[in-house]
């Protein structure tokens, strides 16, 4: 338990979608900063993104977003900020060195950049069929685990020799992105970086596929 869990006097709502890896992230920083949290599944195939209760927690209509206490914050990359700026032990998510910490932010932007076009676009094209440019698509997560590939021959984790938000971020839609129909064999080092994420104390998955059935 860290030295801000008491801040929380009621458990911090999560606005999500069960399969969705931006809202997974959250999810994923909540556990393993052991605070308490409710989880509520947003029913979007049917509208209640775009309801307007819902848009009076988030006008874009989007899904993460968390209620801690009142108050309200959208966007994931956002809110695991928010999480480890309030909750966490100084330095322990969110380095306070300049440089490392910049390094962090860069590859926020990576997980909304790069990550959002490769690994999450093949999940979206083949588990939830959008259309839209699979091969393409497929190109980018391939040029995107080459890079990865290569910095974890040399290193644990993203930024730091210990976990950050870099690889909070990144994590999910690498994690699950066979269900996109790329093969994670060919990048051992990934698969590495993969076990030692999930082998943090309070690690919680995201629903794979084959648990939809």
């Amino acid at each position: 338990m860290n030295q801000h869990f008491s801040a929380t006097k009621q458990p911090i709502k999560l606005y999500r979608n069960p399969l969705s890896g931006h809202c997974h992230r959250v999810e994923l920083l909540l556990s393993l900063l052991d605070l308490p949290y409710d989880l509520i599944d947003l029913d979007m195939a049917n509208g209640a993104h775009k309801s307007p209760e819902f848009l009076a927690l988030n006008p874009f209509g989007q899904v993460p977003v968390i209620d801690d206490n009142g108050f309200t914050l959208a966007d994931s990359n956002a809110i695991i900020y928010y999480l480890a700026q309030k909750y966490a032990e100084p330095n322990q998510w969110l380095p306070q060195d300049a440089g490392e910490a910049a390094q962090v932010v860069r590859w926020l932007s990576v997980a909304a950049g790069e990550v959002a076009a490769g690994p999450a676009a093949v999940r979206l094209a083949k588990l939830f069929k959008v259309r839209l440019d699979y091969n393409l698509a497929k190109q980018k997560t391939e040029a995107l685990f080459q890079l990865l590939e290569q910095l974890f021959a040399e290193h644990q984790y993203l930024v730091a020799e210990r976990p950050t938000l870099a690889d909070i971020a990144v994590y999910t839609y690498i994690a699950h992105v066979q269900e996109g129909a790329v093969s994670l064999a060919p990048y051992p080092a990934i698969r590495a970086w993969l076990t030692r994420v999930e082998q943090l104390p309070r690690f919680v998955g995201m629903l794979r596929s084959q648990e939809l059935v």
